[in-house]
């Protein structure tokens, strides 16, 4: 059984429709590039799937054990997030919460996890400087953790290099991509199209008509791929 299946999923907001008869599954270990115009539903079909909002129209089935609370989940920052008044070690903390249960401390394996995983993003060294002290590539890489430490299985990211530099992107990508080849299924959202083809396997491009779903290799060759990817090389 696949990792989530989206079966004739229809999405709105404010009333308005922005996406109807969404079909396609991911199965475990796949990167998925969710791409298209503004307004066309990338975020909303993300709210969806963590259960934020309902869906419109038909459903979202979630396989292999997977529940909505061990997704991670990576937002696209705030101000008020950037500034959030809390060492790295307790934000990344924040993201065991979901499967800690109702203990009123942090325990042994909370606090290994989070270890782990800022070891592995190389934030160990800074786990007791401010948050709000770091660069903005250190924040993403603190709020990747924190996602990391929700799930073992799937992470949801949201426009995850909005705001960062040409350098620091590049980093965060082959991080990104570092962390699918352990086994983690990832589903971006990303107005990056050429950076999505080249990171996903997968690509679901929104707005067109018919939606595009294939592999990324597929996507290049497409009529909608090949239109899009000239536009964002001038």
């Amino acid at each position: 059984m696949a990792l989530l299946t989206f079966e004739s999923v229809g999405l709105s907001y404010g009333g308005d429709n922005v996406a109807h008869d969404v079909s396609f599954s991911v199965q475990a270990g796949e990167f998925w590039g969710i791409v298209g115009e503004n307004g066309s539903g990338k975020t909303t079909l993300m709210k969806a799937l963590l259960g934020l909002i309902p869906c419109a129209s038909g459903r979202i089935v979630m396989g292999e054990g997977l529940k909505p609370n061990e997704i991670g989940y990576l937002p696209q920052q705030s101000a008020i997030q950037k500034d959030f008044p809390a060492s790295v070690e307790e934000v990344v903390l924040s993201g065991t919460i979901g499967w800690r249960g109702m203990k009123p401390f942090y325990g042994r394996r909370e606090r290994e996890t989070a270890r782990a995983n800022m070891d592995m993003l190389g934030i160990l060294p800074i786990a007791k400087h401010s948050y709000q002290e770091l660069s903005g590539g250190q924040q993403q890489r603190v709020l990747l953790a924190r996602a990391l430490c929700a799930t073992r299985k799937c992470l949801v990211l949201d426009e995850p290099t909005t705001g960062l530099d040409p350098v620091v992107t590049a980093d965060f990508y082959r991080l990104l991509n570092d962390i699918n080849k352990r086994g983690m299924t990832i589903v971006m959202v990303s107005h990056d199209i050429e950076e999505a083809v080249r990171s996903c396997t997968h690509i679901l491009h929104l707005s067109c008509h018919p939606l595009f779903i294939g592999t990324a290799a597929e996507y290049k060759n497409s009529p909608i791929g090949r239109k899009y990817l000239k536009e964002t090389a001038v």
